[in-house]
């Protein structure tokens, strides 16, 4: 544990480095696209599907599932605690940097798919680093530290969600664990003409984004009148001009890089499982509808999460738990109906992670082998994991995704810069 510990630090170390560079360099490659498009960046979520195979919307839907998870509640949480309200502005800012990454990516993962069906594909990193570079081998790495990601991010939000609900009401961790895991494993093996998970997603993640948006507009109406000094507050402690936690400038611009980062996965190449799915007729499209995602995440969910601890008169304490510091905020806004509030959001973002996942993973063991079969175990997997996170919380499993998605995002954001030329003809066709 120590040494993969220590091995993760230094990986992502030098990550954030390019996922910092990438964030900057494909902005200016891309002559700041995710603004200079922007109004057709909104539309492109609402032209009018074929009706055939998966649409641009619900590919979009796809991503925003993995990326709206727990992180989006403990993450941005732990980040305003150990960097303050300063963290929140430089968030703010590799998100939109960052969306660049994302639009790349994601169109890329479009143009070298392939086709498995007459309305069907499949694709992502592996596809683009074997059909572009032809390093076969890497494509490989990509796909088995994929998976080993997903096993353990599906352990961690089961964990999540059980972990929550014993909180509040003591209840025996098996129960709930026994209840989520039939309730995943029948959206997973629910046959229908579209994949279950997407049918799923695409009911569940605007309901569950909605209903969190909409309770901290109440949340901000409520407080309107502290709005100006909780931005002043956010941009002044961003430039270290006052300091709430102690935090230096450094620290405090960390602490938001690495949450903008972690939170919207742009670089590390987990979104392009879902992108390249998309039935659209340009690839640049669907890099449009990833660059919300990206908005969606980091600028509207965690911008959320954070006005609500903000606004509220819980301290900034680093001995209390991310979710116990969210719970005390929410139950002080809305009071105790904050509790069980808190518990359905964590569980509908968990629960959406998993399903997100598990659909990536799809993808992802489909590049090994095409086979119904393995796709079968894997979900057999899946729902295994499910149960295991539920009961109990694996240290070792824990640490995994950190390390394999580490691994994901080196290999993802070195591709993307070695063929970012290809980027050129795409934008070229957008009119």
């Amino acid at each position: 544990m120590e040494i993969l510990g220590k091995i993760i630090e230094k990986l992502w170390g030098i990550n954030t480095i390019l996922l910092v560079g990438g964030a900057l360099f494909f902005t200016y490659r891309t002559k700041f696209v995710q603004l200079r498009y922007l109004p057709k960046i909104i539309s492109t979520l609402f032209e009018k599907s074929n009706g055939k195979g998966v649409s641009s919307l619900e590919a979009f839907l796809l991503g925003t599932a993995c990326r709206v998870g727990a992180g989006n509640i403990v993450g941005v949480v732990a980040a305003v605690v150990a960097g303050g309200p300063g963290a929140v502005f430089w968030m703010w800012l590799v998100a939109f940097l960052g969306s660049a990454t994302s639009f790349v990516e994601s169109t890329m993962a479009v143009k070298y798919r392939e086709k498995i069906g007459r309305n069907e594909y499949r694709g992502g990193t592996p596809w683009i680093v074997e059909k572009r570079l032809g390093f076969k081998w890497l494509s490989y790495i990509y796909v088995i530290a994929s998976l080993v990601c997903y096993m353990g991010v599906v352990q961690v939000m089961s964990n999540s969600i059980t972990t929550s609900i014993y909180e509040v009401k003591n209840m025996d961790m098996r129960y709930p664990s026994i209840i989520l895991t039939i309730l995943v494993a029948s959206i997973i093996f629910y046959r229908t003409k579209k994949d279950s998970i997407i049918v799923i997603l695409n009911k569940m993640v605007p309901v569950m984004a909605i209903l969190y948006i909409v309770v901290a507009i109440i949340i901000v109406v409520k407080n309107i009148t502290f709005i100006p000094e909780m931005i002043k507050l956010i941009i002044t402690s961003a430039f270290g001009v006052k300091s709430v936690v102690g935090a230096g400038f450094g620290v405090v611009a960390m602490e938001g890089v690495k949450r903008g980062l972690f939170s919207n996965e742009a670089g590390s190449g987990n979104s392009n499982y879902a992108a390249a799915v998309a039935n659209v007729d340009e690839p640049y499209r669907q890099g449009f509808a990833q660059v919300l995602g990206v908005f969606v995440d980091t600028l509207i969910i965690c911008s959320v999460t954070a006005f609500i601890v903000l606004l509220s008169d819980v301290e900034l304490d680093s001995k209390m738990a991310g979710m116990a510091l969210f719970q005390k905020a929410i139950k002080y806004h809305i009071g105790w109906i904050g509790v069980p509030f808190t518990v359905t959001t964590l569980f509908f973002f968990s629960l959406s992670t998993i399903l997100g996942v598990a659909y990536y993973g799809k993808n992802a063991i489909s590049y090994l082998d095409n086979s119904n079969v393995l796709n079968q175990i894997y979900c057999v997997f899946i729902v295994v994991m499910v149960y295991i996170g539920g009961v109990q919380k694996n240290d070792l499993i824990w640490i995994l995704p950190d390390l394999s998605l580490g691994i994901m995002t080196f290999i993802n954001i070195l591709v993307l810069f070695w063929i970012n030329r290809d980027i050129e003809e795409e934008l070229e066709k957008i009119s």
